[in-house]
């Protein structure tokens, strides 16, 4: 069974006319019912991580400032959120819900999280949106408990995962794979093990064809034993923040590409759903829906 991690804490309220888009959170759990892509079991409620899980990833000191609100303003304001005790709350449940996911995925082939894919979150800081990296955080869980000797990260939303990258830099069990907006943000980029620019504007065609090129020898070369994906789909040509010109049908492409080839080669994904920020929300919506849909056709 298909296996999602689901809190109402994801759809935090923020103040009026901040521009992410919360209610997804909340909409794509109800469209995937809807549908009948999913029945209420398919949902599990995290909680908030221990503290120890946190502390394999993020710095102490830093992860103190967060959880006791004593961050500086400067540190505060790259995060970009509002800080307040429930959105930290709420970021330390995502990650229980990647952490229990990734279990999930060991026992299943595949889990999701409906949210999650902080990858902009670094080891001694946060940054746009993202606090504590929930993807780096479930892969020290799995490797700390034995459960995984090697994992890749796949990270395909529109911008770098400058945190991943930072984080697992000196760590040759953990390949990180950015594949990402080539003049978007982070304007300074890290290092990932493997970082492929796309040019903006760049469509269907050529983005696959990167992707199918890349991926296999990717996972030949590394023989990974669990992979991570960020499936952000603020790659489409409507987004708002990003400047990749991927339609509806070629993103759902990307996704059945990376799930089929983790099928194919028996290595277990967990997946986080990551950014999207297209006017309308149910594109947002029915974008995030399809790769829900499509584990629900490859695996189950």
């Amino acid at each position: 069974m298909l296996k999602i991690a689901y809190h109402p804490i994801y759809k935090h309220e923020l103040k009026e006319g901040h521009r992410f888009p919360m209610e997804k959170y909340d909409l794509l759990p109800q469209q995937l019912l809807y549908e009948g892509t999913c029945k209420e079991d398919n949902f599990f409620t995290p909680e908030i991580a221990d503290k120890s899980h946190f502390l394999t990833v993020h710095d102490s000191d830093y992860f103190s400032d967060l959880v006791n609100g004593t961050l500086s303003q400067k540190a505060a304001r790259k995060i970009g959120f509002p800080l307040s005790e429930t959105l930290i709350k709420r970021e330390m449940i995502i990650a229980d819900g990647t952490i229990k996911a990734s279990e999930f995925a060991l026992k299943n082939g595949i889990a999701m999280n409906i949210a999650g894919g902080t990858h902009h979150a670094f080891s001694n800081r946060g940054e746009a949106f993202c606090m504590l990296n929930d993807q780096a955080i479930g892969a020290k869980y799995l490797q700390n408990k034995g459960l995984v000797n090697k994992v890749l990260m796949i990270d395909l939303d529109v911008h770098q995962g400058n945190g991943t990258a930072e984080i697992f830099k000196n760590d040759a069990t953990v390949f990180t794979f950015s594949m990402h907006g080539k003049s978007n943000y982070p304007f300074k980029k890290e290092i990932s093990d493997l970082d492929i620019a796309i040019e903006n504007d760049a469509k269907d065609l050529e983005y696959l064809s990167i992707l199918k090129e890349t991926l296999p020898k990717l996972i030949q070369q590394e023989k990974p034993d669990f992979i991570y994906y960020l499936c952000g789909v603020d790659v489409l040509e409507t987004d708002k923040l990003g400047k990749i010109s991927l339609t509806i049908n070629g993103c759902k492409e990307r996704d059945r590409f990376v799930l089929q080839t983790c099928f194919k080669n028996k290595i277990p994904v967990m997946c986080s759903m990551g950014g999207g920020y297209s006017p309308d929300i149910k594109t947002i919506v029915n974008a995030h829906a399809n790769t829900f849909r499509l584990a629900q056709e490859l695996y189950f």
